[in-house]
């Protein structure tokens, strides 16, 4: 079946998280467009990068997922949707207190939390606590000035073979032109920019068996 944008729908996705997901995407455009408080706006994934992140995750079968920038969970939910349907585990990692609660009330309403562990800390100390390959898709949509800084941790946890999607690739070119730069300049991976929603910049790391960059 295929979705508005004509990406192919998650067969995994029932109607209960259907519901909330229209739900969460209503109360993300409500609550954006009456605030200017960057901490307290969403900022959610679009319904197509959702979709997209689903696939992505079915068709790689990344079992080992890690979300960086939880809010609302609303992109969780489709990183978890996605891997219900292969078996695993998505770990989503967010610092504010106020979007840890909405998390968690969002997790607790839907059917998918049994496949999430939600992780309340900073994400650059949580990623130097992490194990050498830990991870085979790592989601990234938090603060983009720190993209690089974690840049080696992130490439460190990834396991060979293993991909990282982020989001606002095209919507905010310029924040996210120091880390494209870092990342594309790496021989360890391939990278692609993909024109969904706000741009998924998508680099993928060289498995133990490439001799050359392709």
């Amino acid at each position: 079946m295929l979705g508005s944008h004509g990406v192919a729908r998650e067969d995994s996705l029932t109607d209960p998280t259907d519901k909330l997901l229209t739900e969460l995407e209503e109360f993300g455009k409500v609550n954006d467009s009456s605030t200017t408080d960057r901490t307290r706006r969403m900022l959610n994934i679009t319904r197509d990068t959702g979709e997209f992140l689903a696939v992505l995750v079915r068709a790689t079968l990344a079992r080992r997922v890690l979300e960086i920038g939880t809010s609302n969970g609303y992109s969780t939910l489709w990183l978890a949707s996605a891997i219900r349907a292969i078996g695993g585990c998505v770990t989503t990692v967010e610092l504010s207190d106020y979007k840890i609660g909405l998390a968690r009330a969002t997790f607790a309403r839907s059917d998918l939390a049994r496949y999430i562990v939600l992780v309340h800390d900073d994400a650059g100390r949580m990623l130097r606590r992490s194990a050498d390959g830990a991870y085979d898709l790592v989601f990234l949509d938090s603060e983009r000035p720190e993209y690089p800084g974690w840049w080696p941790h992130l490439k460190r946890v990834l396991r060979p073979g293993g991909l990282m999607v982020v989001d606002n690739a095209t919507s905010h070119p310029a924040e996210m032109a120091p880390f494209v730069t870092l990342v594309s300049a790496d021989v360890q991976f391939v990278t692609s920019l993909v024109p969904v929603g706000n741009g998924e910049f998508l680099a993928v790391k060289a498995d133990q068996g490439w001799s050359d960059r392709t």
